[in-house]
């Protein structure tokens, strides 16, 4: 996760910020456009800042596609701005990855051609938040195709799709749920809204920076001689590992929330305790909320869901979660740990069916049992979170030391 709510430029920035913003409601009832145009100036100075003018230009050239497509409400300039969207994600953060692992394993000179020419084309890393503006952007195009109101206010449109707190780390945010809540902020915020922002912006530094950092520390520091550990000492790695992650990632949710609401904004809730899940379902209703929903609305119900047949289902889900790992990173550890996650998942909402008898006494058990399923369904998330976490020879390498002594 990029180091930006723990710099000392965002934290300057900040405090100008907030204080300049809470002062603008002395303008009376010019407050809201006041508010407005002073967000969106800063929205862009962050963005600059953090991901340079070669950074900006292609995420406002994709903004201003979207914003003229939504506005033309026809369904061809609309999937047509959906597939340049996807389009630019694919080739700002796939190309090497396609180029090396896939035609690279076809013929490995295509490969090297293709890396070297991408190479000269490509910045040296891609557009900050390219993946979250690519999933905000292509929501909103597609709600609009399927007759949801389009964003008429450029200015709206640009603060829904460049508000900088969730811009790195999310929530993904609906822009039908965003920009009423963004036009109360801007006339009033309360006590109360300021007070709740600074506690869980509060809480998202403590759990990102006291335990998350610390953790990888100690992480780094195992990861140096995992081999020579003890068999308990390896099961709690992968614990560390399982509580880093959530700490690292809701962290960022929490301080993007809070940030949000100390403007008067709610922004939608990421993450409800998953770790207290009984089953597979149930974490992906808790884990990273607006991308498992994101990833159900627009890429699995859309493939069909799980109306055309068991076999169909399945096939769905695993091309829904495989692009929800890839989302995360290219490389084959985030495709595998989608797909291990979307098998998962299959599984846990089919075999009581599938294997008939059997299937309902072990789920009446696990119902019976909830600490059973419980510990059953961390040891399957732990697992999942080697492949997350480390590329493949590692995290194989791994998994081979959590069940055998050396």
């Amino acid at each position: 996760m990029p180091l930006i709510f723990t710099s000392y430029w965002f934290v300057y920035f900040a405090a100008l910020y907030f204080l300049i913003y809470w002062l603008a409601g002395w303008a009376g009832s010019r407050a809201p456009a006041v508010r407005l145009w002073f967000m969106l100036g800063s929205c862009f100075v962050f963005h600059g800042h953090f991901a340079g003018a070669a950074g900006v230009a292609p995420i406002i050239a994709l903004g201003l596609i979207t914003y003229g497509a939504g506005l033309t409400r026809h369904k061809v300039f609309l999937y047509g701005a959906i597939a340049i969207c996807v389009a630019a994600l694919i080739f700002y953060k796939y190309t090497h990855f396609l180029a090396l692992s896939v035609v690279g394993a076809l013929s490995a000179s295509w490969g090297e051609a293709i890396h070297q020419a991408a190479k000269s084309a490509l910045p040296a890393a891609p557009p900050l938040a390219v993946s979250f503006f690519t999933f905000e952007f292509v929501h909103y195009l597609y709600d609009v195709s399927h007759g949801k109101p389009s964003i008429r206010k450029l200015s709206d449109f640009a603060a829904f799709g460049f508000f900088f707190p969730s811009l790195v780390a999310g929530p993904i945010k609906r822009y039908e749920q965003f920009l009423p809540s963004m036009h109360h902020g801007f006339r009033q915020v309360s006590l109360l809204d300021v007070q709740e922002g600074i506690l869980r912006i509060a809480i998202g530094y403590f759990k990102k920076v006291v335990i998350a950092d610390n953790l990888t520390a100690f992480i780094q520091y195992q990861d140096d001689h995992i081999a020579q550990l003890g068999m308990g000492e390896r099961w709690f790695l992968v614990a560390a590992i399982a509580l880093r992650i959530l700490m690292d990632f809701s962290g960022y949710s929490d301080i993007a929330i809070g940030l949000a609401r100390l403007m008067g904004i709610r922004l939608p809730e990421n993450f409800n305790w998953p770790y207290l899940s009984l089953n597979i379902r149930e974490f992906w209703q808790r884990w990273h909320i607006s991308l498992s929903s994101w990833i159900r609305d627009y890429i699995y119900i859309p493939l069909g869901g799980n109306r055309h047949g068991p076999f169909r289902r399945v096939a769905n889900g695993l091309i829904a979660f495989g692009l929800c790992g890839l989302w995360h990173g290219p490389d084959w550890n985030f495709i595998v740990w989608g797909l291990y996650h979307g098998l998962g998942l299959a599984i846990s909402s089919s075999y009581r069916v599938a294997l008939g008898s059997v299937g309902r006494g072990l789920g009446n058990i696990l119902d019976s049992l909830p600490a059973l399923a419980w510990a059953l369904t961390m040891l399957f998330v732990g697992i999942g979170w080697i492949f997350f976490f480390y590329p493949m020879g590692e995290a194989c390498e791994f998994l081979r030391l959590l069940v055998m002594p050396v």
